[in-house]
Protein backbone atom coordinates (compact mmCIF):
# COMPACT_ATOMS: atom_id res chain seq x y z
CA UNK A 1 0.00 0.00 0.00
CA UNK A 2 1.71 3.53 -0.80
CA UNK A 3 2.35 5.71 2.21
CA UNK A 4 -0.64 7.93 2.55
CA UNK A 5 0.01 12.08 3.09
CA UNK A 6 -1.58 13.29 6.11
CA UNK A 7 -2.47 17.14 5.99
CA UNK A 8 -1.85 18.85 9.34
CA UNK A 9 -3.89 21.76 11.61
CA UNK A 10 -2.57 22.95 14.52
CA UNK A 11 -5.78 24.56 15.23
CA UNK A 12 -5.03 26.19 19.07
CA UNK A 13 -7.73 26.85 21.63
CA UNK A 14 -11.05 26.34 19.91
CA UNK A 15 -14.56 25.35 21.72
CA UNK A 16 -15.70 22.18 21.70
CA UNK A 17 -18.24 22.52 19.44
CA UNK A 18 -16.65 24.78 16.74
CA UNK A 19 -13.60 21.62 16.53
CA UNK A 20 -17.02 18.91 16.63
CA UNK A 21 -18.33 20.72 13.50
CA UNK A 22 -14.86 20.95 11.64
CA UNK A 23 -14.44 17.45 11.99
CA UNK A 24 -17.79 16.16 10.98
CA UNK A 25 -17.50 18.45 7.64
CA UNK A 26 -14.31 16.52 7.09
CA UNK A 27 -16.00 13.24 7.65
CA UNK A 28 -18.82 14.28 5.51
CA UNK A 29 -16.58 15.40 2.59
CA UNK A 30 -14.88 12.27 2.73
CA UNK A 31 -18.08 9.87 2.92
CA UNK A 32 -19.18 12.17 -0.28
CA UNK A 33 -15.72 11.14 -2.09
CA UNK A 34 -16.28 7.72 -1.63
CA UNK A 35 -19.80 7.21 -2.78
CA UNK A 36 -18.63 7.86 -6.27
CA UNK A 37 -16.52 5.20 -7.13
CA UNK A 38 -14.67 6.82 -9.56
CA UNK A 39 -13.84 9.27 -6.58
CA UNK A 40 -12.57 7.19 -3.81
CA UNK A 41 -8.82 7.01 -3.85
CA UNK A 42 -9.43 11.30 -3.68
CA UNK A 43 -10.44 10.88 -0.17
CA UNK A 44 -7.79 13.07 2.05
CA UNK A 45 -6.36 12.39 5.37
CA UNK A 46 -6.22 15.20 8.26
CA UNK A 47 -4.76 15.73 11.46
CA UNK A 48 -5.79 18.35 13.95
CA UNK A 49 -4.27 19.41 17.14
CA UNK A 50 -6.42 21.13 19.41
CA UNK A 51 -6.38 22.49 23.01
CA UNK A 52 -10.49 23.15 24.38
CA UNK A 53 -11.78 25.73 27.46
CA UNK A 54 -12.88 23.24 29.64
CA UNK A 55 -15.55 20.65 28.80
CA UNK A 56 -17.62 17.41 29.64
CA UNK A 57 -18.02 14.99 26.81
CA UNK A 58 -20.00 11.97 27.42
CA UNK A 59 -19.90 9.08 24.57
CA UNK A 60 -23.05 7.46 23.01
CA UNK A 61 -22.32 4.49 25.31
CA UNK A 62 -21.57 6.86 28.32
CA UNK A 63 -23.60 6.74 31.47
CA UNK A 64 -24.95 10.43 32.90
CA UNK A 65 -24.42 9.36 36.63
CA UNK A 66 -20.17 9.37 35.84
CA UNK A 67 -20.98 12.96 36.09
CA UNK A 68 -20.75 13.83 39.57
CA UNK A 69 -21.94 17.36 39.44
CA UNK A 70 -25.61 18.57 38.38
CA UNK A 71 -26.01 21.06 35.55
CA UNK A 72 -26.35 23.91 37.18
CA UNK A 73 -23.21 23.10 39.01
CA UNK A 74 -21.44 22.69 35.76
CA UNK A 75 -22.60 25.58 34.74
CA UNK A 76 -21.72 27.98 37.55
CA UNK A 77 -18.04 26.30 37.57
CA UNK A 78 -17.78 27.65 33.30
CA UNK A 79 -17.35 24.03 32.45
CA UNK A 80 -19.62 23.19 28.99
CA UNK A 81 -21.03 19.89 28.27
CA UNK A 82 -21.90 17.89 25.04
CA UNK A 83 -23.47 14.55 24.64
CA UNK A 84 -21.28 13.11 21.80
CA UNK A 85 -21.37 10.80 18.81
CA UNK A 86 -17.29 9.22 19.53
CA UNK A 87 -17.38 5.80 21.30
CA UNK A 88 -16.16 5.72 25.53
CA UNK A 89 -17.98 7.19 28.13
CA UNK A 90 -17.35 10.70 30.45
CA UNK A 91 -13.82 12.72 30.02
CA UNK A 92 -12.57 16.62 30.38
CA UNK A 93 -11.01 18.46 27.82
CA UNK A 94 -8.80 21.52 29.30
CA UNK A 95 -6.35 23.94 28.34
CA UNK A 96 -2.80 22.38 28.27
CA UNK A 97 -4.45 18.84 27.09
CA UNK A 98 -3.10 18.10 23.83
CA UNK A 99 -6.53 16.91 21.95
CA UNK A 100 -5.69 14.83 18.52
CA UNK A 101 -8.33 14.40 15.77
CA UNK A 102 -7.23 12.30 13.12
CA UNK A 103 -9.87 11.94 10.16
CA UNK A 104 -8.50 9.22 8.18
CA UNK A 105 -9.79 6.92 5.38
CA UNK A 106 -8.71 3.36 6.92
CA UNK A 107 -9.25 2.08 3.51
CA UNK A 108 -5.51 3.48 2.68
CA UNK A 109 -4.69 2.17 5.90
CA UNK A 110 -5.95 -1.08 7.57
CA UNK A 111 -9.58 -1.44 7.87
CA UNK A 112 -9.21 -2.75 11.42
CA UNK A 113 -10.89 -0.48 14.21
CA UNK A 114 -8.92 -2.51 17.29
CA UNK A 115 -5.54 -2.20 15.76
CA UNK A 116 -6.47 1.97 14.82
CA UNK A 117 -6.72 2.23 18.47
CA UNK A 118 -3.88 0.33 19.32
CA UNK A 119 -2.14 2.70 17.02
CA UNK A 120 -3.24 5.98 18.63
CA UNK A 121 -1.87 4.14 21.83
CA UNK A 122 1.19 3.01 20.42
CA UNK A 123 1.52 6.72 19.10
CA UNK A 124 1.36 8.58 22.72
CA UNK A 125 3.50 5.82 24.59
CA UNK A 126 6.19 6.77 21.77
CA UNK A 127 6.02 9.88 23.49
CA UNK A 128 6.33 9.19 26.60
CA UNK A 129 9.23 7.22 26.11
CA UNK A 130 10.84 10.18 24.36
CA UNK A 131 10.33 11.85 28.32
CA UNK A 132 11.49 8.48 29.88
CA UNK A 133 8.23 7.31 31.15
CA UNK A 134 6.59 4.47 30.42
CA UNK A 135 3.20 4.40 28.91
CA UNK A 136 1.35 1.14 28.74
CA UNK A 137 -2.49 -0.91 27.81
CA UNK A 138 -4.59 -1.62 30.51
CA UNK A 139 -6.22 -5.09 29.33
CA UNK A 140 -9.86 -4.27 27.96
CA UNK A 141 -9.39 -0.28 29.02
CA UNK A 142 -8.41 1.58 25.69
CA UNK A 143 -6.09 4.71 26.51
CA UNK A 144 -2.52 5.02 27.81
CA UNK A 145 -1.84 4.12 31.39
CA UNK A 146 1.23 4.48 34.12
CA UNK A 147 1.41 0.78 36.20
CA UNK A 148 -1.85 -0.36 35.04
CA UNK A 149 -0.83 -4.07 36.68
CA UNK A 150 -0.28 -2.50 40.11
CA UNK A 151 -3.66 -2.45 42.01
CA UNK A 152 -4.41 1.34 43.81
CA UNK A 153 -1.40 2.87 41.27
CA UNK A 154 -3.18 2.55 37.94
CA UNK A 155 -3.03 5.90 36.31
CA UNK A 156 -4.67 7.17 32.89
CA UNK A 157 -2.55 9.88 31.17
CA UNK A 158 -4.54 9.69 27.51
CA UNK A 159 -7.94 8.80 27.25
CA UNK A 160 -8.83 7.53 23.34
CA UNK A 161 -12.46 7.41 21.77
CA UNK A 162 -13.62 7.63 18.18
CA UNK A 163 -16.17 7.37 15.72
CA UNK A 164 -15.86 5.84 11.93
CA UNK A 165 -18.40 6.20 9.44
CA UNK A 166 -17.84 4.45 6.11
CA UNK A 167 -14.32 3.39 7.18
CA UNK A 168 -13.66 7.54 8.33
CA UNK A 169 -12.58 8.18 11.70
CA UNK A 170 -12.80 11.27 13.61
CA UNK A 171 -12.49 12.23 17.36
CA UNK A 172 -9.51 10.95 18.96
CA UNK A 173 -7.18 11.14 21.77
CA UNK A 174 -6.70 13.49 24.76
CA UNK A 175 -3.29 13.58 25.91
CA UNK A 176 -2.89 15.45 29.37
CA UNK A 177 0.00 17.61 29.56
CA UNK A 178 0.28 19.97 32.09
CA UNK A 179 -3.61 19.45 32.76
CA UNK A 180 -5.35 20.89 35.86
CA UNK A 181 -6.29 17.50 37.24
CA UNK A 182 -9.02 18.67 39.57
CA UNK A 183 -11.54 18.96 37.00
CA UNK A 184 -11.23 15.26 36.90
CA UNK A 185 -12.73 15.05 40.53
CA UNK A 186 -16.34 15.94 39.24
CA UNK A 187 -16.55 12.79 36.89
CA UNK A 188 -15.91 9.16 37.08
CA UNK A 189 -13.27 9.06 34.07
CA UNK A 190 -14.29 7.19 31.63
CA UNK A 191 -16.61 5.54 33.15
CA UNK A 192 -13.64 3.68 35.52
CA UNK A 193 -13.75 3.68 39.56
CA UNK A 194 -10.87 3.51 41.30
CA UNK A 195 -8.20 4.62 39.09
CA UNK A 196 -7.00 7.82 39.29
CA UNK A 197 -5.94 10.10 36.32
CA UNK A 198 -2.06 11.80 35.83
CA UNK A 199 -0.07 13.99 33.54
CA UNK A 200 2.91 14.43 31.78
CA UNK A 201 3.69 17.24 34.76
CA UNK A 202 2.73 15.84 37.58
CA UNK A 203 4.64 12.47 36.62
CA UNK A 204 7.81 14.19 35.73
CA UNK A 205 7.87 16.64 38.71
CA UNK A 206 7.95 19.50 36.21
CA UNK A 207 6.12 21.38 33.21
CA UNK A 208 6.64 20.07 29.64
CA UNK A 209 6.70 22.50 26.41
CA UNK A 210 3.58 22.03 25.15
CA UNK A 211 5.33 23.29 21.54
CA UNK A 212 7.89 20.74 22.02
CA UNK A 213 5.40 17.66 23.09
CA UNK A 214 3.21 18.96 19.61
CA UNK A 215 6.21 17.87 17.35
CA UNK A 216 6.92 14.81 19.26
CA UNK A 217 3.51 13.43 19.11
CA UNK A 218 3.50 14.65 15.36
CA UNK A 219 6.68 12.70 14.57
CA UNK A 220 5.85 9.67 16.68
CA UNK A 221 2.25 9.63 14.26
CA UNK A 222 4.16 10.02 11.06
CA UNK A 223 5.89 6.62 12.40
CA UNK A 224 3.42 4.32 13.14
CA UNK A 225 1.10 5.19 10.50
CA UNK A 226 4.04 5.26 8.27
CA UNK A 227 2.47 8.53 6.94
CA UNK A 228 3.81 12.12 5.45
CA UNK A 229 2.45 15.14 7.72
CA UNK A 230 1.99 17.89 5.46
CA UNK A 231 0.94 21.32 5.95
CA UNK A 232 -1.41 20.89 2.58
CA UNK A 233 -3.07 18.60 -0.07
CA UNK A 234 0.60 17.41 -2.00
CA UNK A 235 0.43 18.58 -5.78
Amino acid sequence: MARQSIIFEDIGTLPYKEAWDYQESLLRQNVSLKSTEALRQTTVNHLLFVEHPPVYTLGKSGKIEHVLLSEEEIRAKGIAFFKTNRGGDITFHGPQQLVGYPILDLEKFDTDIGKYLRNLEEVIILTMADYGLRGERSVGETGVWIDPGIPGRERKICAIGVRCSRWVTMHGFAFNINTDLSYFDHIIPCGIRNKSVTSMEKELGKPVSFTDIKEKVKRNFSKVFDAEIVASIPV
